[in-house]
């Protein structure tokens, strides 16, 4: 008898097996999930090794990997690396590894750094190129990962990063030459902690040692004016707050960066063009933005959802919800802001006129706001004694009512961690401090908090004030250090910088393509809404406008408003007084 041809049988050509397939509870549903998982991950794995080649080039190998993990971490923790550091690392003979490093060098992967002056001792280092590959290659193995082994549905991967994703930021080719290091002088805010808690990898980026002071806003002005009355300035790069670079470029306290700007090619084509603005003085350019934050209206989604209450967009329905969301008892405030005496509350004052439709000196208006770069003397009228000054005021009196205990002590910090700690609904706050509560999982305002401009009175429009430091250069600065500073000025604002120091605690971006980089937007809402309303126009420098004086102008108004609020003055009083030491002041005494 013959027997049948054999044949590979199909799947659907095989017979049932018996048991507990055939008694249908779900064991064979089972078996085969359990075979697509492991399909899955064998796909995983192969669209791993098609990344890998990416990252390496078709010239790569699998060998090549470990050193590239090896030079990728190091850099990260800010360590160096030697040939003999990388080839022990690599786990290869030490002459494979050897002739492997020649390759990696070859094919543009890696840098090599002279340690010392003779050129004997090298520092090896990933290339720019190496970074972008391996931020396209992390990107696109941090998908496949979130789509097999987190068992969601893939959709299928990326073959690289989009251009939006930027790369970290690379050592520079050839070290600084800066005898005792870089020395630099900044603001004690969440961006510039963030350099400081970043200094080692800045080191091994620049390859010199990095000094670094930070103070208060108060503190941080008088230093600089300090530094430039020294023979020789004791900082390399200086942060400076946007309103002050009218004064310090006036009081040629400041380097003008014009030629070193045109010199380099340095790309400053995505930085907020206020922001940049804000950052020249009579034509010339002084410093280049490396933080821009926003004084936005923060409120709590969920309270004001439970009260049926919209987010408020002018000053009447602030006062509103305010007054509706209000409970002592339950220890909340309606809204919390900067009360305290001088330089804080000043700062209230000028940006919630501006809502009002009035800068505090008397600006020429334009179609979207007013004119900081064309001054004449009428432009630098103080406008104490507007028909705005005294809505401001009257405003600010409302808000006393529905504001937290010891309101006017409080300062930028005080009225951010009020709000952040739940007792306050709302605040009129900076964007640069959402870290507060938008990386405190703790905080009853975490993932809860709305943004918007600030709300306007009855003559003005959307406004988000803006905020925010450059570097510069000082004036006295030693001349045979100049060309070395700029490189590393330009190093701290690139994109690829500011976008580490968002992946590090700051929230405050300088560039639109930093803002709007997908894994920089996925930290915070915060900063996809303040760059639409940056799109919108509403994010603008005119309501601290960067004059010579306006230092004066914010402490003056800090001082006499103070006084109406706390009740020792008359508001009218108080006005006229701020409009007579306003005009005393050599910088606005030619106004009419």
């Amino acid at each position: 008898m013959t027997e049948p041809a054999s044949k590979t049988p199909r799947d659907s050509d095989r017979e049932r097996p018996e048991g507990p397939y055939e008694r249908g509870d779900g064991a064979a549903a089972d078996q085969r999930t359990i075979r697509d998982e492991q399909v899955r991950f064998v796909d995983f794995v192969a669209q791993i090794y098609d990344g890998a080649e990416t990252l390496l080039g078709p010239a790569g190998s699998q060998r090549e990997m470990r050193m590239i993990l090896h030079l990728i971490a190091s850099h990260f923790d800010g360590q160096l690396v030697t040939s003999s550091s990388l080839a022990a690392a690599s786990g290869l003979s030490y002459g494979t590894a050897l002739r492997t490093i020649d390759d990696l060098d070859a094919r543009g992967l890696v840098v090599r750094r002279e340690r010392t002056a003779s050129g004997r001792s090298h520092s090896l280092h990933p290339s720019a190129m190496l970074l972008a590959r391996w931020r396209q290659f992390a990107y696109r193995s941090d998908a496949l990962m979130r789509g097999t082994l987190g068992k969601e549905t893939p959709a299928k991967p990326r073959r690289t990063a989009p251009s939006a994703v930027l790369p970290p930021p690379a050592v520079l080719e050839t070290k600084l030459g800066l005898g005792r290091g870089l020395r630099v002088l900044v603001h004690a805010d969440p961006t510039f902690m963030a350099m400081l808690n970043l200094k080692r990898q800045f080191e091994m980026i620049m390859g010199t040692r990095i000094e670094s002071r930070a103070h208060s806003i108060d503190r941080l002005h008088a230093e600089l004016i300090a530094n430039a009355q020294r023979p020789v300035s004791q900082y390399d790069i200086v942060a400076v707050d946007l309103p002050w670079f009218g004064e310090m470029a006036d009081a040629g306290r400041l380097l003008p960066l014009d030629a070193l700007v045109a010199g380099s090619g340095f790309d400053q084509t995505d930085i907020y063009p206020d922001a940049l603005a804000s950052s020249f003085w009579q034509g010339q350019q002084y410093g280049v933005p490396i933080m821009v934050s926003g004084e936005i209206l923060v409120y709590r989604k969920d309270l004001l959802a439970a009260a049926g209450l919209e987010p408020p967009r002018t000053v009447e329905q602030t006062l509103a919800v305010a007054r509706s969301l209000h409970d002592p008892k339950a220890g909340i405030a309606g809204i919390s802001w900067n009360g305290g005496r001088g330089t804080p509350l000043g700062h209230t004052f000028m940006m919630v006129m501006s809502a009002f439709g009035q800068p505090v000196i008397d600006l020429r208006p334009t179609s979207d706001g007013y004119d900081t770069k064309t001054l004449t003397p009428e432009n630098l009228r103080p406008m104490f004694q507007s028909e705005a000054a005294l809505q401001t005021v009257e405003y600010l009196l409302d808000l006393l009512a529905v504001s937290p205990p010891g309101i006017l002590q409080m300062a930028w910090y005080d009225r951010a961690r009020t709000y952040a700690k739940g007792r306050a609904a709302m605040a009129y706050s900076h964007s640069l401090l959402a870290p507060i509560h938008e990386t405190d999982a703790t905080s009853p305002a975490y993932q809860r908090t709305g943004y918007a401009p600030h709300p306007t009175g009855p003559k003005g429009r959307p406004i988000v004030p803006m905020g925010g430091y450059s570097l510069a250069i000082p004036a006295n600065i030693a001349a045979n250090r100049i060309g070395e500073v700029w490189r590393a000025l330009q190093t701290l604002t690139t994109a690829s910088a500011t976008k580490l120091y968002l992946a590090n605690g700051s929230l405050a971006s300088s560039r639109t393509s930093v803002s709007r980089d997908p894994e920089v937007a996925a930290l915070s809402p915060m900063i996809s809404a303040v760059d639409e309303m940056a799109r919108q126009g509403y994010l603008r420098i005119w309501p601290r406008p960067p004059v010579p004086g306006i230092s004066d102008l914010i402490v003056i108004a800090g001082e006499e408003i103070h006084d109406i609020l706390s009740g020792t003055k008359t508001a009218r009083d108080a006005l006229d007084t701020a409009q007579r030491r306003a005009l005393s002041l050599p910088q606005f005494s030619h106004s009419p």
